[in-house]
């Protein structure tokens, strides 16, 4: 709804600053407007809920208090002074992804359809209340980093990549933009949540340590959905390590259970239970037991739908790329790797390898685009010409991601033995390839009780990488993160 569906909240009468901004290397920027904010209203919980939505800069200076870029972030806030109402600070992921997809499409009070199979580009940006929002029990702010929605650099090329587009770089001057909110709001007394997605599950076991270790800001519990969180472990390394493998059956098996009507907890627990155990152990039998690979080769029929011939040429060890491709052949189509369920006609079917871009992301781009420059623009009258970037493949491309290594895990290992109070959950859909949730099953598995197994909590929905965009899956999400919460 407008603003003017909630006349108990005043609207905002700030103007727009005409400051324009340089780079370092002389690129003149349009300027970014002050500070907005409007009064909204959502239906929710059968009970409409009065917010004030809020587009802001805030600056991110260098060691020497030159301010070097500008993050653009939007803030969902009920009024009222509580100090026990929790903020959630929310980050996607890429790198080169900005909040959008949190926003609209999880847990914003606000939401347009994506993700899911039959929507398209031209679909009508508009959106409507979302019943699925955590708006009536938390706070939400969501960051756009550096090169994101209309986050920016002011400095070059070379000095860009050096302070924004690496991990370590993002990981500080994020954390410092967390407090930066915290400070100009007076929310310090709140309690704090940290929620990340995709690579934003990278980021957010790292802010939360570097807040609670560094910046002197301790994070009451942490939501990672879909999370990137062990790049060491999806690494390729598939010459001695048969983990690859072992991650990305399951989300193969599940997508085809779905394809079945025959997807259930407890088929999915048979098929977890054959990952870490029969094929775990013909992997690593190789060519030492003859027998191994016939083994592999039917099971693994059995559980994708594959040709059984393609599986026995592949031995058995099935790459998502190839999975994504042939399961749907017959049809003309190509599977997404966020969801092998949603599918794109393949433009190229008889090249050797796929020549387009995943079927999500290329209808995503154009929806989540508009609906968010209109509701920045027209409706909080945040007005500025700049482009918004929904997802930067040039950030991604620039981006340097050092080493593998498994430091999210690491951290928050640390964070959650540094604080007993803080709680963790990580979520994921059954299907997703790109970040399979066998991954951290695996992962949680090798953790630490830490006082109590319940500290580190795991959930697979119905759906793929953004099994929020389905309505049943959004909403067991927000039951169980209300949980948390509480």
């Amino acid at each position: 709804m407008l603003a003017s569906a909630a006349p108990a909240l005043a609207q905002s009468d700030k103007t727009t600053t005409t400051i324009e901004k340089k780079t370092d290397d002389g690129v003149k920027l349009p300027p970014l407007p002050a500070d907005r904010t409007i009064a909204q209203s959502v239906r929710v919980g059968g009970r409409v809920l009065g917010y004030r939505a809020t587009v802001g800069t805030l600056p991110v200076r260098d060691e020497t208090g030159k301010e070097i870029g500008q993050v653009v972030y939007t803030a969902y806030t009920v009024p009222g002074r509580d100090p026990s109402r929790p903020v959630t600070f929310a980050f996607n992921g890429g790198p080169g992804a900005a909040s959008v997809y949190l926003n609209m499409g999880a847990v914003g009070p606000k939401r347009v359809q994506f993700g899911a199979q039959g929507d398209a580009p031209s679909d009508a940006p508009i959106a409507a209340d979302n019943p699925n929002t955590w708006l009536d029990f938390t706070d939400l702010v969501f960051i756009d980093p550096i090169g994101t929605g209309f986050s920016r650099s002011l400095v070059d090329a070379e000095a860009t990549k050096k302070a924004f587009y690496a991990n370590d770089p993002d990981i500080k001057y994020l954390s410092k933009i967390v407090y930066d909110w915290l400070v100009k709001e007076g929310r310090l007394r709140s309690p704090k949540y940290v929620m990340g997605e995709s690579y934003g599950g990278y980021r957010a076991p790292r802010i939360a340590y570097e807040l609670q270790s560094q910046i002197g800001v301790g994070v009451n519990g942490l939501i990672m959905v879909s999370p990137y969180l062990d790049p060491a472990v999806g690494d390729d390394a598939t010459a001695l390590s048969p983990l690859p493998w072992m991650i990305d059956l399951p989300s193969m098996a599940a997508a085809n259970l779905e394809r079945q009507g025959r997807l259930t907890p407890a088929a999915m627990q048979e098929v977890e239970d054959y990952s870490r155990g029969d094929f775990a152990r013909d992997l690593l039998r190789g060519r030492s037991d003859p027998q191994a690979t016939g083994r592999i080769v039917t099971r693994v029929t059995q559980l994708t739908g594959l040709d059984p011939a393609l599986v026995q040429r592949l031995g058995g060890r099935v790459d998502s790329r190839t999975f994504l491709r042939e399961v749907h052949r017959s049809e003309g189509t190509i599977g997404s790797v966020y969801d092998p369920n949603v599918t794109a006609f393949d433009p190229f079917p008889w090249s050797p390898q796929q020549q387009s871009n995943d079927p999500i992301l290329d209808a995503l781009i154009a929806p989540t685009t508009s609906a968010m420059v209109d509701f920045v623009t027209r409706e909080v009258g945040w007005k500025t010409d700049a482009r918004y970037n929904a997802l930067s493949y040039s950030v991604n491309a620039a981006w340097n991601r050092g080493k593998p290594s498994d430091t999210p895990v690491t951290d928050l290992r640390k964070a959650i033995a540094n604080d007993p109070k803080m709680r963790v959950m990580i979520v994921h859909g059954w299907d997703d390839l790109s970040c399979p949730f066998f991954a951290s099953r695996l992962i949680v598995d090798q953790m630490p009780a830490f006082g109590a197994a319940e500290r580190v909590a795991l959930k697979v929905y119905a759906g793929g990488h953004m099994f929020y965009s389905r309505n049943d899956s959004g909403a067991a999400f927000k039951n169980d993160a209300r949980a948390l919460y509480r």
